[in-house]
């Protein structure tokens, strides 16, 4: 029985590692069993648009409401962050029952306000997101020959001036019938996945799982007096015929609007785990493929012969100052030029060295909680189905790792000092609350912004308390403790002595920062085809599932950095310029710069349609939040490796 338990382990752990390329995820949630006649009740999640970017709640809006009034759905520190405000419905279904003509509401007469309202909406293009087993509400629209996907439908259309609203549903639930075995099966959810044995429940009775939900929606004109004494749920009384090439429900000014659905079940050969597949099955997945393929082999030759030239390089260096006696050598000193002029001063203290301390800290834990993040959605824990759940683990990681940006801050302070130890709690309390205060306060002006905007994007006073809550009882004393750990840590020795009197650093022929600032295009290059398909998700209301490419790019972006940083501090220092420690770290964190052009161009080209300062300002802030946290992590990559590589390159050369 134990074997057979090892097998079936060693046969999941292979199968999801050869489902990483794709992304492999997990479902969401078990699945439920719904009997004939079990109600499905549709929730609803924030109304968007990609023409503004910002979020507004359904109720805003003169929709139906439920009977019971409008509540919210549990929702996750995740959800709340991503604009998510899911509330329930008026629309029910009962399981494989199928209904047609399902009166809701009539609304009330439109104030001019609200009619005001509805035609910006409809102008913003805003989408209503529906959600039915925490499945969102699939749209198909045939362009060209061909199907394109949609999730959520548009609140109405403009046809000739007249503005249109969509106030009939045509529904289809996709079921499957539910499957019992006595074998063991793998189940998962957001938070992992297990074998579990499943027996005879004893239950004869038929029962089916949600496996699809595609809506429809129509433009219909109701009778007046056929809704008057109708309630809800109540049967409409004439045919509704749901063309959606056809709009005959014109919106005006105290006049009201009636609502009705439809709901049809089809059964369907979709398991239940494959029910996302519609979802993620984004258009150009082979030029998505190819393009990341090609990046990768391209960059890796690319790195491969400067790590070559550059070891090859460095060898015949050490070699030919090795094989020389001390005599030799002083005059090799006194004759040439080099990095081995600058031995006595390679290792003296930067300016602002407790800054620089501060900015590896933080990179190191933005690094680190990236890595991990992306891992564990490569492996399927952080699936689409779990809404909130990246963002949220995101959060988690960040605030654990503060022990290694503790950790490695102020041991690098202690190195730089030559073992000093005063001072590791103001650098550990400035790691903790240097790059967290920077994204607090452009989240703040950014929150301010949509707070005027009534969107539902804005982050609530309540959940502000949280996050600084669990800033300052869980980030900074374990930060804290990682620089307690870093200050009892022996320090780095140098191999060489610093000279009091600092060497002059000779001309040069070009500006030093030329070269650093210009050091980043290869880093970008090695992440700007996948930087696309991130905005893509980001902006455009993608679904981004292909982890396990961002983690082979995400490696390999740290590698590339490593190699930049590497080569351009043994330039500087072949130069005579020993001031490397700055322009190590912006060599790789230059990267930021072209991102961040790229996303201005992003911007000017891609989102032609996002209208409004408001709107533009909340993409600009966010993508600068977006290039600090790259800068800090490509930076510290960068620094530490040219820092490792100048400590082993002295350490190897014979002195006196």
């Amino acid at each position: 029985m134990e074997s057979f338990r090892k097998i079936k382990i060693w046969v999941l752990f292979i199968f999801m590692i050869s489902e990483m390329g794709r992304g492999f995820y997990l479902p969401g949630s078990y699945p439920h069993k719904y009997g004939i006649g079990d109600f499905l009740n549709v929730k609803v999640n924030s109304l968007t648009s990609i023409e503004t970017e910002l979020p507004f709640s359904y109720y805003s809006l003169p929709f139906c409401q439920p009977k019971d009034g409008v509540k919210d759905s549990a929702e996750n520190l995740g959800e709340l962050l991503m604009g998510d405000r899911i509330e329930n419905s008026p629309y029910r279904f009962k399981m494989y029952t199928n209904e047609t003509e399902v009166f809701v509401c009539q609304s009330k007469p439109l104030s001019g306000e609200e009619f005001k309202l509805l035609k910006k909406r409809i102008d913003e293009t805003y989408q209503v997101n529906l959600i039915l087993d925490n499945l969102p509400a699939i749209r198909y629209i045939r362009k060209e020959g061909y199907f394109q996907r949609w999730t959520g439908y548009p609140v109405g259309i403009k046809v000739q001036d007249v503005y249109y609203v969509f106030n009939h549903l045509k529904f289809t639930v996709l079921v499957h019938k539910y499957e019992e075995t006595n074998v063991a099966r793998v189940m998962g959810t957001g938070d992992g996945a297990e074998v579990i044995p499943v027996g005879n429940t004893g239950s004869d009775a038929p029962g089916y799982m949600v496996v699809g939900f595609e809506v429809v929606p129509c433009s219909f004109q109701h009778n007046a007096d056929s809704v008057k004494n109708l309630k809800m749920y109540e049967k409409y009384p004439s045919s509704v015929k749901c063309d959606p090439s056809i709009v005959a429900m014109p919106i005006k000014e105290n006049e009201p609007v009636s609502f009705t659905y439809e709901v049809s079940f089809v059964e369907r050969d979709i398991k239940w785990p494959s029910r996302w597949d519609a979802y993620l099955k984004m258009e150009g997945a082979k030029v998505h493929w190819f393009s990341i393929l090609n990046s990768l082999m391209v960059i890796t030759f690319l790195a491969g012969i400067v790590f070559v030239i550059f070891l090859r390089t460095v060898k015949r260096d050490l070699t030919r100052y090795e094989e020389l006696d001390k005599e030799a050598q002083a005059q090799m000193n006194e004759e040439l030029s080099g990095w081995k002029l600058v031995v006595g001063d390679v290792f003296r203290a930067p300016s602002n060295p407790a800054l620089l301390c501060v900015m590896v800290g933080d990179g190191i834990q933005i690094l680190g909680m990236a890595v991990v993040t992306i891992l564990f959605a490569a492996l399927g824990f952080m699936s689409p189905a779990s809404r909130g759940t990246l963002i949220s683990g995101m959060l988690f990681f960040y605030m654990i790792l503060g022990i290694a940006a503790g950790y490695v801050a102020v041991r690098m302070w202690r190195t730089i000092f030559c073992g000093d130890h005063k001072g590791w709690v103001s650098v550990s309390w400035k790691v903790s609350c240097f790059f967290p205060g920077i994204a607090f306060l452009i989240l703040t002006i950014l929150n301010f912004l949509l707070w005027g905007s009534h969107s539902t994007g804005a982050i609530p006073f309540s959940l502000f308390v949280i996050l600084i809550l669990l800033w300052f009882c869980i980030s900074v004393p374990l930060t804290l403790v990682g620089g307690y750990y870093g200050a009892k840590a022996p320090h780095i020795e140098y191999p060489v002595r610093t000279n009091q009197i600092p060497r002059e650093i000779p001309p040069q022929k070009y500006p030093s920062w030329l070269l650093v600032l210009g050091a980043g295009t290869l880093p970008f290059g090695t992440l700007f085809i996948e930087l696309f398909f991130i905005m893509s998700s980001l902006w455009m209301g993608r679904v981004y599932y292909v982890f396990g490419f961002l983690l082979i790019v995400l490696i390999l972006l740290v590698v590339v950095c490593a190699e930049v940083s590497l080569v351009l501090t043994y330039m500087h220092i072949c130069v005579e310029d020993w001031k490397w420690w700055w322009k190590s770290f912006f060599a790789s964190g230059s990267v930021a710069i072209y991102i961040f052009l790229y996303s201005i161009n992003y911007l000017i080209f891609d989102l032609k349609s996002l209208s409004g300062p408001v709107s533009a300002t909340l993409y600009l802030g966010y993508s600068l939040f977006m290039v600090i946290a790259i800068m800090l992590a490509t930076g510290a990559v960068g620094f530490l490796s040219s820092f490792w590589f100048v400590h082993y390159l002295f350490s190897s050369v014979k002195l006196d």
